[in-house]
């Protein structure tokens, strides 16, 4: 055996014809030189914006490595049919009786060639490409990989060497056909069919079998075996598959090498065995793994959600302390993954609020999460606090009462009482409900729906006052946790009025450009004197609203909770409209007419002047965002007005809403246990970014990405930086370098 296999060798190293194929392998690292050249120039013409959504170059192969599948296919298939051509099989045949053996005989030799080329090739095709590529390579994308692919990217070496060796791979391909068709010609067109027409054709497909069709490409195999994508296969059944592959490619060639009488009986055997060798990764790798979900998905009666978009009901306890007590039921909503890729697991999206619908959200945000759902699901719920859910009263719990600073016990108690009154109203339709509206029975329900979907663990997007929830699950199932985002989150360990500082820091910016720009009503003032002196004198005397009674009158504290809003999100740039809306607000109250913050709060409202939500306090009072006492209020009230000049006073709202609350804090802020979470992200704009940085600053390694500008919710937004930190961790587990930011499009 071993003579045979020098002799083989020795007939290997003495074609020409293989030394010109493998300089012909130069095309390969040209082409993906071109490819990236093309991608960078692309790249180079799309605004800052769009560049992120920009595709990425894969593992910096690309369409070059087609182009050396075929030159290796060809130099496998040269090893035989090179002999068929010249007749020289007979010669070797005669030398060799045992005519599978011959075969046989020429693995090693070729094996060895295309295992040092491709590897040599894989890594050329890869230099080549970053280096045409240069700075732009390390482009952040939405799909969370970059633009270029250093080897310093999760399994970007490993998909490079899987690459080389998917060329061995193919030259034995090669040598199979070769030895099954016996014609260098015909080698040519069945080698072609299978490197370049299959593939193809794969891409013609629709979704999602075209993903399916083309996970079983051999181009894409490569990917698939390192685990960074390429298609749906787990990387063991990529593996298998190419080793399938080379195994039936082999079982053809060597039954049709058999002797001529046996021949038809032959190539029917080897035909047997390619479909059954081939067939054992696509059986054992299956589809994509979904959990064992019980939920029963179908669609959604809402009309106006989007069509992709499914819908289930589930059932919770109202009183998670009595599991086997009254049911509520829940919806929750799914966004299928695409199955472009292998499907990682489930994103749960925790909506905001408190008392917003995950389903609404999920549907109005569905193109932020397209990129993300090619590796996983996406579900969310219409949590039991949603204001709209039909078992308390819409409006009741959508109105609330007016506040005001209570300058002594007496006002003190009376904003107790009229609290207390306003609770009450809402919670005498169904008082077992409303007292169960904490973030942890949230929590609790996210776990149900956990076990419903069958999932192991869950990766979860905590948007604003869903990073409560996101906390307590945290908490409450830190093992079920694989990954976790706040996003703009609340935070209930920060101190409220350090929390508030970043608005103090907007205020200056909306001065800043009223002293700038002319279009400001206050346009050569000083705007924060004004500010002040208009606060000052309706805390003493509220300013009327005209065409409302008197008690519609705002105080200091209304003018600030009302002007809040606009202070922090200007609208867009350059033209700002909510801050030039705020500075006529602004100039008509120090006239003596509220009537511009009456206006613009009415058509989010509904009320002259902004209530105290009882919808939104029947969450925050049993999560803690409460005074003890009066004693407490006073402190904090004098701790707001030294950090917050301009602002005092908002950071005391939703507590000041809790004052007199029938139902006592069932769920207080509680320690998160560090050390038994993954690392998480935490994202946010000027505004609320120190929240979430506070927030995961607690769980070791975990880190944050701060958006130089305004915004909340950015994920949901469709903020493209974001996205795509994000999406990386959420896919990669890879997080940012300490100091990441984002920084907006130029205007």
């Amino acid at each position: 055996m071993i003579d045979v296999i020098v002799s083989e060798w020795m007939k290997l190293r003495s074609l020409r014809s293989n030394l010109y194929l493998l300089a012909c392998s130069v095309a390969a690292v040209l082409a993906c030189a071109g490819i990236a050249f093309m991608i960078g120039r692309g790249f180079d013409h799309q605004t800052a914006a769009e560049q992120p959504a920009f595709p990425g170059n894969g593992d910096g192969l690309g369409n070059g490595i087609a182009v050396a599948y075929f030159v290796f296919a060809l130099l496998g298939a040269l090893a035989i049919t090179s002999e068929y051509g010249t007749t020289m099989i007979w010669t070797s045949l005669v030398a060799v009786p045992r005519r599978q053996l011959l075969l046989l005989a020429k693995v090693p030799g070729l094996a060895a060639v295309a295992l040092v080329a491709g590897q040599v090739l894989a890594f050329a095709m890869h230099a080549v490409s970053m280096a045409v590529l240069g700075d732009r390579a390390g482009q952040l994308l939405r799909d969370g990989v970059t633009l270029g692919t250093p080897l310093s990217e999760p399994g970007v070496l490993a998909s490079v060497i899987a690459a080389g060796l998917s060329m061995a791979a193919v030259a034995l391909i090669g040598l199979g056909v070769g030895a099954a068709v016996r014609s260098t010609p015909g080698a040519l067109v069945v080698l072609t069919v299978i490197i370049v027409v299959l593939p193809v054709v794969a891409k013609t497909l629709p979704m999602p079998l075209r993903a399916q069709a083309g996970s079983f490409m051999i181009e894409n195999l490569p990917l698939q075996i390192a685990g960074t994508g390429g298609g749906t296969l787990p990387p063991v059944a990529a593996a298998g598959l190419l080793v399938a592959y080379v195994i039936a490619a082999l079982t053809a060639g060597a039954a049709r090498i058999a002797t001529t009488g046996r021949r038809i009986k032959a190539v029917a055997i080897g035909v047997a065995a390619t479909l059954l060798v081939s067939a054992v990764p696509a059986v054992a790798a299956g589809p994509p793994d979904s959990g064992r979900s019980t939920l029963a998905w179908a669609d959604c009666a809402d009309e106006e959600l989007v069509k992709e978009m499914r819908c289930a009901s589930i059932d919770v306890p109202v009183n998670w302390a009595r599991p086997s007590g009254r049911k509520i039921g829940l919806t929750v909503a799914l966004l299928p993954a695409t199955g472009a890729q292998r499907r990682t697991g489930t994103v749960f999206a925790i909506p905001g609020g408190p008392g917003g619908s995950g389903v609404e959200d999920l549907s109005a945000n569905a193109g932020s999460f397209a990129e993300l759902r090619d590796h996983f699901d996406v579900v969310s719920v219409e949590p039991r606090n949603t204001v709209d859910k039909g078992v308390l009263s819409f409006d009741c719990l959508f109105s609330g009462p007016w506040i005001t600073w209570p300058d002594n016990p007496r006002e003190w108690a009376e904003l107790g009482r009229r609290n207390r009154a306003a609770a009450q109203r809402c919670r005498a339709a169904d008082p077992e409900f409303f007292d169960h509206m904490d973030s942890a029975s949230v929590a609790r329900d996210m776990e149900a729906i956990r076990v419903a979907l069958g999932e192991e663990q869950l990766s979860f997007i905590a948007n604003s006052y869903g990073g409560r929830p996101g906390i307590d699950y945290s908490r409450l199932f830190p093992g079920r946790v694989r990954a976790m985002v706040f996003d703009g989150a609340m935070d209930p360990f920060m101190d409220r009025a350090v929390g508030r500082r970043p608005h103090e820091e907007a205020f200056t910016r909306f001065a800043a450009w009223c002293a700038a720009n002319t279009t400001c009503a206050l346009h050569g003032q000083d705007v924060g004197a004004v500010w002040r002196a208009l606060v000052a004198r309706a805390d003493r005397t509220p300013v009327p609203v005209r065409g409302e009674p008197a008690k519609a009158a705002y105080s200091g504290l209304d003018i600030k909770q009302a002007a809040a809003p606009s202070v922090i999100e200007p609208g867009p740039a350059p033209e700002f409209p909510r801050w030039t809306q705020l500075a006529e607000a602004i100039k008509r109250a120090a006239d003596g007419d509220a009537s511009g913050f009456a206006d613009y709060v009415r058509q989010s409202t509904k009320s002259p002047k902004v209530p105290s939500a009882t919808g939104m306090n029947m969450t925050h009072c049993l999560d803690g965002i409460v005074f003890d006492d009066y004693e407490e209020y006073r402190a904090k009230r004098r701790e707001g007005e030294r950090l917050l000049p301009n602002l005092a006073g908002i950071e005391l709202w939703h507590p000041l809403g809790c004052v007199g609350w029938p139902t006592p804090v069932t769920n207080p802020p509680a320690p998160l246990p560090a050390g038994k979470l993954p690392p998480y992200l935490g994202v946010g704009s000027w505004t609320d970014f120190g929240r979430s940085a506070d927030i995961v600053r607690r769980v070791p390694g975990s880190a944050a990405v701060q958006y130089l500008s305004t915004g909340h919710g950015l994920y949901n937004a469709g903020n493209s930086c974001i996205i795509a930190h994000v999406n990386r961790y959420l896919i990669s587990l890879r997080l940012p370098a300490p100091g990441t930011v984002c920084r907006p499009p130029a205007t």
